[in-house]
């Protein structure tokens, strides 16, 4: 199924929830919260100003983001569960570290 979010929503794909604590305890699915990352499957065409022109979205497919507690609506497609919502509800981009070898001290 194609999906195209409208203006400035994107489609996120929630990561899986991590079962165990830091301590190596197992955590079970009803006591666990959902998790706030997840990766951008699609994106709309940005947000139409009222002087006509679109402003043009910060996040593209593929981003991994972090996202509000309670933001968006939770949809479900092709038997996966994804969230729809605005970009002004992802709060950061997460970025891979660039590499440090090569560098000395």
């Amino acid at each position: 199924m194609s999906f195209k979010p409208l203006q400035d929503r994107i489609l996120v794909q929630r990561l899986d929830a991590v079962d165990n604590a830091k301590s190596g305890i197992i955590i079970p699915d009803t006591a666990q919260e959902k998790p706030q990352e997840g990766i951008v499957i699609a994106i709309g065409q940005g947000k139409l100003l009222e002087s006509g022109e679109r402003l043009p979205m910060n996040i593209k497919v593929g981003d991994h983001v972090i996202f509000a507690t309670y933001s968006g609506s939770e949809i479900k497609l092709d038997d996966n569960d994804y969230i729809i919502m605005r970009e002004e509800d992802v709060l950061a981009l997460l970025e891979k570290a660039a590499s440090k070898k090569g560098k000395k001290k």
